[in-house]
C-alpha cells in the first residue's frame, strides 16, 4: 500500500472512530427492544466443564495464559489475545457445560457487569471479530443464562443485544477476510433469525454468505487458506448456520448444503490416522474430538480422498503408512495471515503413531509465532538458510512461490508424486523439485530433493521427528535408526549430503512445547545444482 493510501485509510479510520464514539451515533442504535428471542438456535457443541469450573473459581485461561478475573473482570491486565477471548463470551458454553445454578448466576453476573461498563462504543470491545463472537454467544447460550433471569436483567440484555446487532448490520462484514468473514455472516444470520427485524435482513446476509462460499471454498471442497484448522472452522460455521436456519424453519440455500457436502471429504484429507490434523498452515494435532463432532453434525459419509488437486494436498497411503504432503501454492493475499512457508513439506505416520512431522504453530503473538511459520520448522528443504516464503509487515506472505507443480502416479500398488516450486527463484535463481515414492507395502518411503540453480548454493533437508520417536545415529553417522512408541523401527539413509541429528521443538499441541529431534541432510551444490536422495525403510525389532 502506498503512503498516500495509508494516509487515506488512517483518516477514514479516525473519522469512523469519531462517529461511532459520538452521542448521536449511540442514539441512532436505539430502537424497539424485544422481550425474548423469536427462535433459540440449537447449540450442538459442548463446552469445556473444566474451563467452566476455572471461571467459577475466578480465573480465565486462553492457551497457556491464565489470569485472575478479579472484582472487575473487564479491566484485567491480559494480552490482546486473552482480552479478545474474554470479551467474545464464547466461554459461556464452558459455564453451560458445568450446568449448575452457580454457573448460571456467574454467567449473568459477568454479563450484567459488562452491560454496566460498556454502554458506549469502544474501539476494542466493539471490534468486528470480537462483536461477532459476542453476539453469537449471547444468542446461542441465551436459554442457559437468561431463562431464569429477572425482568431487569432481561430488559438490559435485550436492549444491548439489539444495539450491537444494529451496529453489526450497518458495518458488516467490514475488513474481515477468510473464516472470520464467514463468522460475521453467521452472527448476522443468528440475529436475523432470532430477533425481530426487517425480513430483508436475512436475504441480504444469505447473499453475502453465498458470495463468500464461492470465493473461499475451492472446487475440491478445500478452504482457500489450505489449513485443516481453517477447514474445520469454516465447516463448523456452515453447520451452525444450517442448524440455525432449520431451527427457525427458514429454507436452506442449495449452495450451503452442497458446500458442506464438498467440504467434509476435504476435511478428512487433512487428518492423520490418529484423528488429528497434519501440521500445515497453523493446524494442530489435538482437535480430533472436535473434528469427529463436526463430521457427525455434518452428516456426510465417505472417506478421505487421495488428493485435493485444487487445494494442493496429497495423501500417499500403503499398508499402515500414510504420508500427507503440502503440494500446493501458498494461500493468496488476504488469506495468508496464518500461512506457513512449508511448500512441499510432508508428514508421515505409521498406524496411529506420527513419525515425521512439521513443528506446529502458535498464534499467541510471541516470537514463536513467526518462527513456526518458517521453512526450517517444516520437514522440507531450505536453501541458504532462508524460507521459501517470507513474512511481510502485515503478517501475510511477502515473497512466495509463484508456481507450484505436482503430478501423481501409481503402479502395482505403489504411489509417487513429482512436485516442484520456484520460491527460491527470486533470491537464488533456484527451483526445488521433490519426488516422494511409497512402496506397495508401505515399508519403503524414498525421496529425492533436487535443486536446479545457475549459481552455487547450500541446502538443508530437514525431517522433524515427533517427540514420541527415539532416534540414534548408526554405522558411524551413515544412517539414523528411528523407533516409534509402538516399537516400529525405521532406518533413514541419505546420499548427496551430510547426515546429522539435531535438536528441534514440537508445538503440534496447543499450550504445549516439547523437545524433539530432527534429521538434517546438508549439501553444497555447485553451479547447476544437485540432488539429495534419501530413504526410510522399515526394519525388524532386532535391527
Amino acid at each position: 500500500m502506498t503512503r498516500a493510501r495509508h494516509a487515506t485509510a488512517a483518516m477514514r479510520d479516525a473519522l469512523a472512530r469519531a462517529i461511532f464514539a459520538s452521542t448521536p451515533y449511540r442514539w441512532s442504535l436505539a430502537g424497539k427492544t424485544p422481550k425474548a428471542l423469536i427462535v433459540a438456535p440449537v447449540q450442538p457443541w459442548p463446552g469445556d466443564a473444566a474451563r467452566g469450573a476455572q471461571i467459577l473459581k475466578g480465573s480465565f485461561a486462553v492457551g497457556a495464559e491464565l489470569r485472575p478475573l478479579g472484582e472487575n473482570a473487564w479491566s484485567a491486565d491480559g494480552s490482546e489475545h486473552w482480552r479478545a477471548a474474554l470479551h467474545g463470551f464464547a466461554w459461556l458454553g464452558d459455564l453451560h457445560a458445568v450446568g449448575s445454578d452457580a454457573a448460571r448466576r456467574r454467567a449473568r453476573e459477568l454479563i450484567a457487569d459488562w452491560l454496566a461498563r460498556h454502554r458506549r462504543w469502544d474501539e476494542f470491545t466493539w471490534r468486528t471479530d470480537i462483536l461477532t463472537r459476542r453476539v453469537t454467544a449471547w444468542i446461542a447460550e441465551h436459554d442457559f443464562f437468561c431463562a431464569s433471569a429477572d425482568d431487569g436483567f432481561r430488559d438490559a440484555f435485550f436492549r444491548e443485544l439489539s444495539r450491537q446487532c444494529r451496529h453489526l448490520f450497518r458495518m458488516a462484514p467490514g475488513r474481515e477476510a477468510g473464516v472470520r468473514r464467514l463468522l460475521v455472516a453467521k452472527a448476522m444470520i443468528y440475529a436475523a433469525v432470532a430477533l425481530p427485524g426487517p425480513k430483508q435482513r436475512l436475504s441480504r446476509v444469505l447473499r453475502l454468505l453465498e458470495a463468500e462460499l464461492r470465493r473461499q471454498i475451492l472446487p475440491d471442497g478445500g478452504h482457500v487458506e489450505r489449513s485443516g484448522r481453517a477447514q474445520l472452522a469454516a465447516l463448523r460455521t456452515l453447520v451452525d448456520i444450517r442448524t440455525c436456519l432449520a431451527s427457525g424453519r427458514r429454507p436452506l440455500p442449495t449452495l450451503l448444503q452442497s458446500t458442506i457436502d464438498r467440504m467434509v471429504p476435504a476435511l478428512r484429507a487433512f487428518r492423520h490416522a490418529d484423528g488429528g490434523f497434519a501440521l500445515f498452515n497453523g493446524a494442530c494435532e489435538d482437535d480430533a474430538w472436535l473434528i469427529d463432532a463436526v463430521l457427525a453434525q455434518a452428516e456426510v459419509p465417505g472417506r478421505a480422498p487421495d488428493e485435493l488437486r485444487h487445494t494442493g494436498i496429497q495423501r500417499l497411503r500403503a499398508g499402515r503408512t500414510l504420508v500427507i504432503v503440502d503440494a500446493g501454492a501458498p494461500p493468496p493475499p488476504g488469506h495468508d495471515r496464518a500461512a506457513h512457508a512449508g511448500t512441499l513439506s510432508f508428514e508421515m505416520g505409521v498406524g496411529k503413531d506420527r513419525l515425521i512431522v512439521n513443528c506446529g504453530a502458535r498464534d499467541d503473538g510471541t516470537e514463536w509465532q513467526d518462527a513456526m511459520r518458517g521453512t526450517s520448522a517444516h520437514s522440507a528443504l531450505a536453501i541458504s538458510g532462508t524460507s521459501s516464503s517470507s513474512i511481510g509487515a502485515d503478517g501475510g506472505l511477502h515473497i512466495r512461490p509463484g508456481t507450484v507443480e505436482c503430478a501423481r502416479h501409481a503402479a502395482d500398488g505403489a504411489v509417487w508424486i513429482e512436485s516442484a516450486h520456484d520460491g527460491y527463484r527470486r533470491g537464488f535463481g533456484a527451483i526445488h523439485r521433490r519426488r516422494l515414492y511409497l512402496s506397495a507395502d508401505g515399508h519403503d518411503l524414498r525421496g529425492e530433493d533436487r535443486v536446479e540453480a545457475a549459481e552455487a548454493a547450500s541446502a538443508v533437508a530437514r525431517f522433524h521427528l515427533h517427540p514420541s520417536v527415539s532416534a540414534s545415529l548408526q554405522a558411524g553417522g551413515e544412517s539414523v535408526l528411528l523407533r516409534g512408541p509402538g516399537g516400529d523401527g525405521w532406518r533413514f539413509r541419505a546420499t548427496g549430503g551430510t547426515l546429522a541429528l539435531a535438536e528441534s521443538i514440537y508445538m503440534g499441541r496447543r499450550d504445549e512445547a516439547r523437545r524433539c529431534e530432527q534429521i538434517e541432510v546438508r549439501a553444497e551444490f555447485g553451479p547447476g545444482g544437485g540432488a539429495l536422495k534419501w530413504a526410510l525403510r522399515r526394519v525388524g525389532p532386532d535391527d
